[in-house]
């Protein structure tokens, strides 16, 4: 069965690859032109991202109460993004791969699933502070458009959503399962007539609700831990801004900290609220028109673009093919 999972999964790889064939042809045109010490570079801190993307990981298992080493994490993490991309499901395929994981690590599942709920909700946190920090720059440059403004709101609505789930699990299993029971009940008349079925099992919602207030009840009495993870996911905005600084060297162009916070935040936005796997074409758009109309060329905006997606969404997706295959092989953690 594993197996089988493993080659569905390199198929609908190996078709994200044809279809973005136009892409990667102008990516490796656009590395020629470029200077390359600053791409090594960029792909040098861009590994601190993964593995700082597997302390976070740790942070947070260690937060419920389990012990987990970093490298094994930062496979599963990247083995997770890598889900997420070649078969979106809103998060839900990564989860699955930690998930699986904790099975084979004799981990709790209900554990192991607050930790991807709270990674998310402190990967949303910390990304607003950087979003406020960005309207600062695009709202004093009259760049500010409803566009943004609406990817926002959406984001933020995302993060509260996520953040009065938890705190209804925290407080109480029945409240949380009644929370999810309503939206499972809401999401399943929105979807009959189309599906004809129910789509989402109202039973299973309260099974995950106590799987999650078993999750949660291990963080209670320890709110000064939860600042470790937050600011593990702070430093991960930080280290893309930095990759997105060396795109800008590799071309010789100069910028500003505005224009680098402004631009990052537009493109990170739409990867989150986009409706592709990752932001593919919306991010490359997005980021695009941000860096123009921060008063970068248009043309060197596209190729500052295109470097920085390489190295931020199928470099790291390339890691993640390969970390797939390795957790893939692994054996159980009773038959070593």
């Amino acid at each position: 069965m594993r197996k089988t999972f493993l080659v569905i999964v390199l198929i609908l790889a190996a078709v994200l690859i044809i279809f973005s064939l136009s892409e990667l042809e102008s990516i490796l045109k656009t590395i020629e032109r470029s200077d390359w010490r600053f791409i090594g570079l960029g792909l040098i801190i861009e590994t601190v991202w993964l593995f700082n993307l597997a302390t976070t990981f740790r942070a947070l298992y260690r937060l419920v109460g389990l012990e987990e080493d970093s490298r094994h994490l930062m496979l599963v993490a990247a083995a997770a993004n890598f889900i997420n991309v070649v078969a979106p499901s809103a998060g839900i395929g990564g989860i699955a791969i930690f998930i699986e994981d904790a099975k084979h690590r004799n981990h709790a599942s209900g554990r192991v699933t607050v930790v991807g709920a709270l990674f998310v909700l402190f990967d949303y946190i910390a990304f607003l502070c950087v979003l406020a920090l960005g309207w600062v720059v695009l709202i004093r440059r009259n760049n500010l458009n409803t566009g943004e403004i609406t990817a926002s709101i959406i984001l933020l609505g995302l993060a509260v959503a996520f953040a009065v789930l938890l705190y209804l699990g925290y407080r109480s299993a029945a409240e949380l399962s009644n929370a999810l029971a309503w939206m499972a009940r809401a999401l399943n008349r929105i979807l009959r007539p189309f599906l004809h079925r129910e789509y989402l099992s109202v039973e299973r919602a309260y099974t995950f609700a106590d799987e999650i207030a078993e999750g949660l009840s291990a963080i209670r009495g320890k709110r000064k831990e939860l600042l470790w993870p937050f600011l593990f996911a702070l430093n991960n905005k930080v280290l893309l801004i930095c990759v997105l600084a060396l795109t800008f060297l590799a071309f010789q162009t100069p910028f500003t900290v505005g224009t680098l916070v402004g631009g990052f935040s537009i493109g990170y936005l739409f990867l989150i609220v986009s409706p592709t796997p990752s932001g593919l074409g919306f991010v490359e758009g997005a980021l695009t028109l941000a860096l123009n109309s921060l008063r970068v060329q248009l043309g060197t905006a596209g190729v500052i673009t295109l470097i920085y997606r390489a190295i931020t969404f199928w470099y790291p997706l390339g890691i993640g093919a390969l970390a797939l295959r390795a957790l893939h092989r692994q054996p159980k953690e009773g038959d070593r």
